[in-house]
């Protein structure tokens, strides 16, 4: 039986990892990245749309100056990504000259996403390269990322690309076959997932032990969650298999499918749940924490029991029951200090608004 898409792929998002990209002499696995170039040129001329997330900076990186072990320092980890990502780009260049097709390296930061000026430039360019019949290729920009503005890996990156753009379906390409599930006797591949459980989250495991790697099963599923709950199926799938692109798109059952979810957040609610990096928590009391959850209020000033952070008005925040367990995501009406000179006023002042607040989705 083969597989069906809600709809015609148009446009897809492929997330490559290190492990697929790099050798154990952490140099270019060309016949890997040849494949999948061959797939991606075949797509392209059947008229869709392919946007390429791409590992593989720092370990390429490591491999050009022959450093072996990973760089523990900030400095040095930015300087291996800076010389990798030249090596990547050079790689991929090379390897789609041969179609004549260009390629366009765009290089993120979750500022990118977080401040919304920048969210819709940076779909404006990715739509603009789209036009021009050139293939993005995506990385974080590690070479001036920090803690503050790292995604922590390019699953989640890929994630909110395919939200950004509005991609029809999104592929990691990693060193396994799918999500396994471990608690069978048997070591077998899930072909379906509708909804990421906590089951489903108890059964994933780190299954890539490669050098090279760095998210695991955890941080697919995280990313996973973000592109569905923008109604964009996924696929998890080796990056190994032979044409293991055209395959998921011609319908073959490789790999773990994850449905999309039905009730898609708005535009601007997705923003609010998963785009936009929280500034701060607000901790409410038990009668605020019931009307957000079952009567769908607003947040007001008197269910406040404290806050952290440093957000301003109009950052999104962390809304948390006393014990600082998230129930809720929203922008906030005031910053910290607004908030610090209001306390003792116990009127009916909105915080967050409830067309600005969004609960907890599974």
């Amino acid at each position: 039986m083969s597989r069906k898409f809600p709809h015609r792929i148009k446009c897809v998002v492929v997330k490559v990892g290190s492990s697929v990209i790099a050798s154990y002499k952490l140099k270019p696995h060309r016949a890997r990245l040849q494949s999948l170039v061959d797939q991606i040129s075949i797509l392209q001329s059947q008229g869709v749309q392919v946007i390429l997330v791409s590992s593989g900076a720092i370990v390429l990186g490591r491999g050009e100056i022959s450093q072996n072990f990973k760089p523990s320092d900030l400095a040095s980890l930015q300087a291996c990504a800076a010389i990798g990502q030249n090596v990547l780009m050079r790689t991929y260049g090379d390897l789609f000259k041969k179609y004549d097709l260009s390629v366009a390296q765009l290089l993120l930061t979750w500022e990118d996403f977080d401040n919304r000026a920048r969210f819709n430039n940076a779909r404006n360019t990715l739509k603009a390269i789209l036009g021009y019949g050139a293939v993005p290729i995506i990385n974080e920009n590690d070479t001036i990322s920090t803690d503050e503005i790292k995604f922590g890996d390019n699953d989640k990156l890929s994630a909110l690309v395919a939200s950004l753009i509005g991609a029809d379906l999104l592929v990691i390409l990693s060193d396994v076959e799918g999500l396994y599930n471990m608690k069978s006797e048997r070591k077998e591949v899930i072909r379906e997932i509708k909804d990421i459980t906590d089951d489903i989250r108890s059964i994933a495991t780190d299954t890539s032990k490669r050098q090279v790697s760095k998210g695991g099963m955890i941080a697919k599923l995280d990313a996973i969650k973000i592109a569905t709950h923008a109604n964009i199926p996924c696929v998890i799938a080796s990056g190994e298999t032979d044409a293991v692109l055209l395959r998921i798109l011609n319908g073959e059952q490789l790999g773990t499918f994850f449905y999309e979810k039905e009730d898609k957040l708005l535009a601007r609610r997705h923003w609010i749940s998963f785009l936009a990096k929280p500034k701060g928590q607000i901790i409410v009391d038990d009668g605020a924490k019931a009307a957000l959850l079952t009567a769908g209020k607003s947040l007001l000033l008197p269910g406040l029991v404290s806050w952290e952070g440093t957000f301003k008005t109009g950052d999104v925040v962390i809304v948390q029951d006393r014990h600082h367990q998230e129930i809720a995501r929203g922008i906030s009406n005031y910053s910290v200090q607004d908030l610090y000179r209001i306390q003792d006023k116990k009127n009916k002042t909105e915080v967050i608004h409830r067309d600005d607040l969004v609960l907890c989705q599974t």
